[in-house]
């Protein structure tokens, strides 16, 4: 059997029995998705989406809505944290409008996904249409089924959206029967009256929308244009047999929203980090998970993937390169 296989490999290693730690239980991961025992990582690349929320003007963030394109505009000319750590590990980087409220000009770098002009506001209606959640499914699916064609086997996605986090505490709600209260943080930084704005007007929209029962109900409900193209993205990347790398609370969120329609997907995903949004910890440990790194970050953007990326390279070259005890000549325990 496969998994003999590469236990009994991981385990003969020159080095004491389950001395690599996490990093064991990572190499193995990875070799069972992959369905070998000397797994590779080729091509890797980072996926962004961006898209703006209608609950945004609701006062949910420490930040204008004009964020979302302005900072879109920086990572097109490479000045982003992201862009600085997948030039750091040799990670390609995809940038796709999947519902910024501005219109871009047509010579950029720009992969466009757009499904309308941010999602709506829902306090007053649902954050898409079933056509247009739909939509955005396929379009990030659409993306993925691209960047398979180039040899990607690993593929990481981050977001940009003001009022995003607002979205994926609605959905952690609903996902997981949760009080609202238990899944708001501070997004991008909230003050304490801003905060408990906040909570006071996503407990109002929960209270607004008590019939929705599927996870794409709830994904179109009270999710975001780029959450919804983030989970088709997810869900094709499975099914092209690649390794997920997860980020932090949003992306989370969409993999929880994936995982209640195929709990599989799980078998691919590499949570890279926790995040200091106040839910995320708490998320993971419903999907039973265990985070690579906790750097306190609360950026989003793909970042905590990135970070990552070489103690993922790690795992998969200590699995190929790193002796055996038979190898080196060297004695092991009796």
């Amino acid at each position: 059997m496969l998994s003999n296989k590469l236990q009994h490999k991981i385990d003969f290693k020159t080095k004491p029995l389950g001395a690599l730690g996490d990093l064991e239980q990572l190499a193995y991961k990875i070799g069972m998705a992959q369905k070998t025992t000397s797994p590779r990582l080729s091509n890797p690349h980072m996926v962004v989406f961006a898209a703006d929320h209608g609950i945004a003007t609701e006062g949910v963030s420490a930040y204008p809505q004009e964020v979302t394109y302005q900072m879109v505009m920086n990572f097109l000319g490479g000045g982003a944290a992201i862009n600085v750590f997948c030039r750091q590990n040799g990670i390609k980087i995809k940038i796709v409008d999947a519902g910024v409220n501005f219109d871009f000009p047509q010579d950029l770098n720009l992969i466009d996904k757009k499904v309308r002009k941010s999602s709506r506001n829902i306090l007053e209606e649902p954050a898409m249409t079933a056509e247009e959640y739909r939509q955005a499914l396929k379009n990030g699916s659409s993306v993925v089924e691209e960047i398979a064609l180039t040899g990607c086997n690993i593929i990481g996605f981050g977001e940009m959206g003001i009022g995003n986090t607002s979205a994926s505490s609605l959905m952690m709600s609903k996902l997981f029967n949760l009080p609202i209260v238990s899944c708001i943080g501070r997004g991008t930084g909230l003050n304490d009256d801003q905060l408990q704005n906040k909570i006071y007007i996503l407990s109002t929209a929960i209270e607004m929308h008590t019939d929705t029962k599927t996870a794409d109900d709830i994904a179109q409900t009270f999710g975001g244009l780029e959450i919804a193209q983030m989970i088709g993205a997810m869900e094709e990347a499975f099914r092209q047999n690649m390794l997920i790398m997860v980020d932090g609370f949003i992306a989370t969120v969409a993999v929880a929203t994936a995982w209640k329609k195929n709990p599989d997907i799980l078998n691919n995903c590499i949570f890279c980090h926790v995040s200091d949004e106040n839910a995320h910890l708490q998320l993971l440990e419903l999907l039973g998970q265990k985070a690579l790194l906790n750097f306190n970050l609360r950026l989003g953007e793909g970042t905590g993937c990135a970070l990552a990326y070489p103690v993922i390279q790690n795992a998969v070259n200590f699995l190929n390169e790193m002796s055996s005890f038979e190898d080196a000549h060297v004695s092991n325990r009796e």
